[in-house]
C-alpha cells in the first residue's frame, strides 16, 4: 500500500470516528430539546395555567388598590407592573395552549435520526448547491424527529440515498483533500453541538426539569404539591379581591 493510501486510510478512520461523535452529540441535543419541550407542555398543563390565574388576580388587586389611592405613586407603579406581568403570562399561556403535545421519542426514532444525520449532514457537502440541498433535507429530518415520525425519517433517508448527487468518486489525492476538509468540518460541528448542548443545560427550564425529574424518581410529586399551593394562594387572593371590591361604609 502506498504511503498516501495509508494516510488516506488513517484519515478515513478518524473521519468515521468523528462522524459517530457528531451523530451522538446532535442526537443528544435534539433529544434534550424534545424532552424540554415535553416538560414545558406538562408543566403548563399542571401548574402554568394556575400562575396565569394568580397573576390576573394580582393585577386586579393592584388595580383596585391604585384606584383607591390615585395619588400614591408606588401603588400606581405596582398596578402597572402587575398588569404587564399578567399580560405576559396570558400571552405565554396562549402559545402553550395552541401547542401540539410533543411526541414520544422511541429508540427506533433515535436510531433512524443518527443514520440520517450521518448520511445527509450539510457539512458533507462538496459545493454550495449540495450544502443547500442537505440543509433542507436535515431541516425536514429535524421536524420529523420532533414529531416522532419514524416513517417520515426513513422515507427521507431513502429519498436522499436515491439522489445521484449523493454518490461521488475520485482518485486518492482528491480523496485526501476531501477527507481532510471533512475532518475539519466535523470537528467544528462537534464543538458547536457540544456548546449548544451545554447552553441548553444552563437554562432555567432545564434546571427546573432536572430538579422535578430527580424529585419524581424519589417518589415525590413536586408539580402536584406546587399546584395545590397555587390553588390555595388563588383562593386567598379571591377573598382579598372580594373584600377590596366591597363598597366602603
Amino acid at each position: 500500500m502506498l504511503p498516501e493510501e495509508q494516510e488516506l486510510k488513517r484519515l478515513e478512520t478518524e473521519e468515521a470516528e468523528l462522524e459517530e461523535q457528531v451523530a451522538s452529540s446532535e442526537l443528544a441535543l435534539e433529544t434534550l430539546k424534545t424532552e424540554m419541550s415535553q416538560f414545558h407542555y406538562r408543566y403548563y398543563r399542571l401548574v402554568g395555567y394556575l400562575y396565569v390565574e394568580m397573576d390576573e388576580l394580582d393585577a386586579r388587586i393592584a388595580s383596585e388598590e391604585a384606584e383607591r389611592y390615585p395619588d400614591n405613586i408606588e401603588l400606581q407603579k405596582q398596578a402597572h407592573d402587575a398588569e404587564q406581568q399578567a399580560r405576559r403570562s396570558a400571552e405565554e399561556a396562549g402559545l402553550t395552549e395552541n401547542q401540539v403535545p410533543p411526541a414520544k421519542i422511541t429508540p427506533e426514532i433515535k436510531q433512524a435520526y443518527r443514520k440520517a444525520t450521518k448520511l445527509m449532514h450539510p457539512d458533507r457537502a462538496t459545493n454550495e448547491i449540495e450544502r443547500e440541498r442537505r440543509t433542507i433535507m436535515m431541516a425536514r429530518v429535524n421536524r420529523a424527529y420532533e414529531a416522532g415520525d419514524l416513517a417520515e425519517i426513513e422515507q427521507l433517508i431513502i429519498d436522499f440515498g436515491e439522489d445521484s448527487e449523493a454518490v461521488e468518486g475520485s482518485d486518492t489525492g482528491a480523496r485526501l483533500v476531501k477527507v481532510i476538509r471533512r475532518i475539519a468540518q466535523l470537528r467544528r460541528r462537534l464543538s458547536e453541538a457540544e456548546q449548544e448542548l451545554s447552553e441548553q443545560k444552563q437554562t432555567e427550564l432545564y434546571e427546573l426539569m432536572n430538579t422535578v425529574g430527580e424529585a419524581e424518581v424519589s417518589g415525590e410529586d413536586p408539580l402536584g404539591d406546587l399546584a395545590r399551593q397555587l390553588t390555595q394562594h388563588i383562593s386567598e387572593r379571591k377573598v382579598r379581591l372580594e373584600l377590596l371590591c366591597q363598597p366602603a361604609n
